[in-house]
């Protein structure tokens, strides 16, 4: 048992000044990831700061039409509520996708981002891993790795982010407001999450003491034609091999907009507007969706293990595109792979 102490911020300041006094700090909302990482042996907080009683836990109207969502706003309240249901069916798909009904009742929005991966190395603490401890290798390049990225990998890491809300974030353009040291921003989702580098211990952009406040939805235009797909190796209680959230606006048959994310392939939700711009005001019709599939992973690289990973996804990523152009937000009960 590894001791820490506990605190329990009343306020959004009290949480900050705690985690810049003791840069070992963690905040605990859910606790959903948190805890699982100290009792695997991954991480040693010297304090653990409870932020679960702050006021962040509510769903507002914006005036654009669009939705705030507090950082602490379980992962159920937000794929129930009946605005996100109606105007986000692509979040609320992808949310039900994700871990089991206990565990969403108790994950909340702002831990969802932040979680780490499940890279079989990383939870291991007996392997070296550059994410736990920097400059010891990567066991998985060469090891066990049908799990890990195809895209945005490094020579220092090949874990993928583990979230299934943060690909429908990704393709519905987010923003997250965070609030520091040095007051409130808002950081856009693409940016909120990092590549591996020569860094990957660094998940994302956060700062030391800053915090997730809230994440922003705009008004969706998406309603009517988007879907989430998730392919794993059991219907629930399963991460992504690969997971793909495609929204598109239509305009006589034409993709006037289109938006597409992959979970299970990189370090981060991965999105490739150049390739989104590349598509836009194509035909919605099976040649072109084959054909972004193609765009979408040149480069892709496996690495033995996940090479299968690269066929499939372009398979999902057609699938996912047919489903979002004849409106069908989710996939039938055949989503596992056999």
């Amino acid at each position: 048992m590894n001791p820490f102490s506990y605190s329990r911020a009343d306020t959004v300041h009290d949480a900050i000044a705690a985690l810049v006094s003791d840069p070992q700090a963690k905040l605990l909302a859910g606790g959903t990831n948190l805890v699982d990482l100290m009792k695997y042996d991954v991480v040693h907080p010297s304090t653990i700061v409870d932020i679960s009683r702050l006021p962040l836990n509510q769903i507002e109207e914006l005036p654009d039409g669009g939705l705030r969502i507090g950082a602490l706003v379980s992962n159920s309240a937000v794929a129930y509520d009946p605005r996100v249901r109606k105007h986000y069916p692509l979040l609320s798909s992808a949310i039900l996708a994700g871990a089991s009904p206990q565990l969403r009742n108790v994950a909340t929005t702002g831990g969802n981002l932040l979680q780490r991966t499940r890279c079989y190395y990383f939870y291991d603490p007996s392997s070296p891993c550059n994410k736990r401890e920097p400059g010891t290798g990567c066991p998985a390049i060469g090891g066990v790795n049908r799990i890990h990225a195809i895209l945005g990998a490094s020579d220092k890491c090949i874990a993928v982010h583990p979230s299934d809300m943060c690909v429908a974030l990704a393709a519905l353009a987010a923003i997250v407001e965070v609030e520091g040291p040095q007051g409130r921003r808002d950081v856009p989702f693409s940016e909120f999450h990092r590549l591996p580098g020569d860094h990957p211990e660094k998940d994302n952009r956060l700062s030391q003491g800053e915090i997730v406040i809230a994440i922003r939805l705009e008004g969706n235009r998406f309603a009517g034609h988007s879907s989430y797909l998730k392919l794993r190796d059991r219907l629930s209680y399963a991460f992504a091999l690969v997971s793909v959230a495609a929204a598109m606006q239509l305009a006589d048959d034409r993709m006037v907009d289109l938006r597409i994310a992959l979970g299970g392939v990189a370090h981060k939700p991965w999105r490739d507007r150049l390739a989104e711009a590349e598509f836009t005001g194509a035909q919605a019709n099976e040649a072109t969706f084959r054909s972004i599939a193609e765009r979408l992973f040149v480069g892709a690289q496996g690495r033995g293990g996940n090479d299968f990973k690269i066929p499939l996804a372009r398979k999902a990523v057609v699938r996912a595109l047919r489903q979002a152009a004849t409106g069908r937000p989710v996939d039938g009960p055949d989503r596992t792979l056999q």
